[in-house]
């Protein structure tokens, strides 16, 4: 064995499996071609090695970083032109990961912790796409004219510390402006649930404190680069001192997790708010998280100001007594599990579709990718099972601090009949319909306009 520095890229063939299942002898003599007239001589003029491949994949060592990225960026902007006529379900697309670091050589093999977190960045990759790590990318970043998109920290499976990562994808994708340098600002801390889970949050700006309740799918780092989440972020630092935290199971949180439940989702609350020591604060509550909000309101009434909700319910899907509600509960759980972070477009577009029908192509994009980065399938699954059982409808009347709910008219997850059910629990809420049809908030609608003056007149209303 001999240990060395070097830089070694991972590709794969996104769904070659169902590729091959569809159309064998096509399939297999596109990707012959591919390998004999684009990749390998690529690989060759880049000064790589091919250390192994298979029917799907390969493995190449390089000397410099810089033809490494320089390779993969190659290889995919061609792929793009070599299948772009071929339908999407059809099209043969690559995930490339690059890793630089000490390896192990042994009979001509690559192993070591480096080897695997280029395995990790290949399957981060969105097809088309290539991941590197940030040590690869600061060495790269000057060089090559090609701009990366910070996904931020990521645990990674196998891996106890998260790694940060970068994409590049062929077609360019809109970022919040102001994201690189608001997300600079805010500090990334650590904290431990009753159970032992290892929590993250995140504290960002400055006056009276605000606690964001966390939602389906949230990312402390990829937030801030997100055309849904970032604008508001950045609204929201600018006035408060901002305090949320990734999920158990979810973001820089701990991924391995036995318990995810409403009950173990309020004890990670009082461990986060505990540990970013906040006395009194305003709660923002999205989605799921207003019921969240709810019981941490009953069970600590002196430490919440106010409550602002959008888009939420105090009832699951599967407690609301609809069978049609029932069986999209379980539709949307199997297709979770099935497709979460698929190759397969109407995997993806059908969930966002949901939360989003009325997005822009970049937004639609971004939540996509959300979906990859933000969770693992099981975690996913288990998350929307706790919400669909959820049901705090005992627990409403009992909230004693000012509460206003806000819905969508049209929202197409969470029913504007169950917001304003909500509102009626409450003691004293006040409610108010939102235009449009996003169960999620999206800058540049008017929704979001109305959102924002209420959020702002609502809980300057209830400072101390």
């Amino acid at each position: 064995m001999q240990r060395r520095l070097t830089t070694v890229l991972i590709a794969d063939t996104a769904g070659y499996t169902r590729l091959v299942e569809a159309d064998e002898v096509g399939v297999l003599g596109r990707q012959r071609a591919h390998l004999r007239e684009l990749v390998y001589p690529t690989i060759e003029r880049n000064r790589g090695r091919v250390i192994k491949s298979t029917g799907d994949g390969m493995m190449v060592e390089y000397q410099s970083v810089r033809e490494a990225v320089r390779c993969a960026i190659d290889v995919q902007m061609k792929m793009l032109r070599r299948e772009g006529n071929q339908p999407d379900e059809n099209r043969i697309q690559y995930r490339v990961g690059v890793n630089m670091g000490d390896m192990v050589e042994e009979e001509g093999d690559l192993y070591g912790e480096d080897v695997n977190v280029a395995a990790r960045l290949e399957q981060l990759a969105e097809p088309g796409g290539v991941c590197i790590s940030d040590p690869v990318h600061q060495l790269v970043q000057n060089h090559i004219p090609e701009t990366f998109t910070d996904l931020g920290s990521q645990m990674v499976k196998n891996l106890s510390r998260p790694i940060r990562v970068w994409q590049w994808t062929p077609r360019s994708r809109d970022r919040f402006a102001g994201a690189e340098e608001i997300s600079r600002m805010q500090k990334v801390e650590f904290c431990t649930a009753p159970d032992g889970v290892q929590l993250a949050y995140a504290s960002v700006g400055e006056g009276p404190a605000m606690f964001k309740m966390p939602n389906w799918l949230n990312h402390l780092e990829y937030d801030w680069s997100s055309p849904i989440w970032g604008p508001l972020l950045h609204d929201l630092a600018s006035q408060y001192r901002l305090v949320r935290f990734d999920q158990r199971g979810t973001g820089l949180s701990d991924w391995s997790v036995e318990d995810i439940s409403n009950e173990a989702m309020l004890h990670d609350v009082e461990a986060v708010v505990d540990s970013a020591g906040l006395d009194r604060f305003a709660i923002l509550a999205a989605s799921q998280g207003c019921a969240i909000a709810i019981r941490y309101a009953v069970a600590h009434p002196e430490r919440v100001r106010c409550i602002v909700m959008c888009g939420g319910f105090v009832r699951g899907m599967l407690k609301r007594n609809l069978p049609e509600q029932e069986e999209l509960h379980s539709a949307t759980t199997q297709i979770i599990r099935a497709g979460w972070g698929s190759v397969v477009p109407a995997f993806r577009h059908m969930f966002t579709e949901i939360f989003l029908p009325d997005g822009s192509p970049t937004q639609k994009s971004s939540f996509d990718e959300l979906q990859r980065v933000a969770s693992s399938a099981e975690n996913a699954a288990r998350i929307n099972e706790m919400n669909g059982r959820c049901d705090v409808s005992d627990l409403a009347p009992q909230v004693s601090v000012p509460v206003l709910v806000a819905h969508a008219e049209g929202d197409k997850r969470v029913p504007l009949e169950e917001g304003r059910r909500m509102a009626a629990l409450i003691p004293g809420a006040e409610f108010v319909t939102l235009p449009g049809n996003n169960h999620m908030l999206l800058p540049g609608t008017p929704a979001y306009d109305q959102f924002r003056r209420l959020l702002s007149d609502f809980v300057a209303a209830h400072a101390d």
